[in-house]
């Protein structure tokens, strides 16, 4: 099982970058993966993605986002939602272009007040591309990050099961 993790933090080395790692990390040994998780990171990508010209790191980026079985999606909530960075990586990609992909929506916030966002604001732009968005999303707060480990685990315990591919029918 492919796995990529998807970071839309516009700000290189953030604490969200990390906690998205850690988690995919996590998700690869959870279910075994036999590759690590491959790592596409926006901050260094927005000039492209912004930019006039068409750029060839922007396409492998996309290139994995599509030829992933799990993609982690990690941003920070930003007034309440995921950042528009984000936003305009996926607006990139085709109708349904996700379709068969688990997707493992996390967003990392200051504030509980903001904890339904993953759930109200990603989640839904996520089904909209045709991912598979196992429950819940993570709605990770800032103050949690020292205690990531058990967070991911309690997580993971929730999400890991529902990680299954349809069996192949043989005749």
């Amino acid at each position: 099982m492919t796995i990529v993790t998807l970071v839309g933090n516009p700000r290189a080395g953030s604490r969200t970058l990390d906690a998205a790692v850690r988690a995919s990390e996590a998700v690869a040994a959870r279910i075994g993966a036999a590759e690590p998780p491959e790592i596409v990171d926006l901050a260094g990508l927005a000039p492209h993605l912004f930019g006039p010209q068409p750029s060839a790191s922007l396409e492998i980026a996309l290139e994995l986002v599509l030829d992933a079985d799990v993609l982690v999606v990690a941003g920070p909530t930003y007034k309440g939602a995921y950042t528009g960075l984000l936003k305009a990586f996926l607006d990139r990609l085709p109708h349904r272009a996700l379709e068969g992909t688990f997707a493992l929506p996390l967003l990392v916030m200051g504030d509980p007040k903001h904890s339904l966002a993953v759930e109200v604001h990603l989640r839904p732009l996520l089904v909209e591309l045709g991912a598979i968005v196992p429950t819940p999303g993570l709605a990770l707060l800032e103050s949690r990050i020292p205690d990531l480990d058990e967070v991911l685990a309690a997580w993971l315990d929730q999400v890991a099961p529902q990680l299954v591919l349809p069996q192949e029918v043989t005749a």
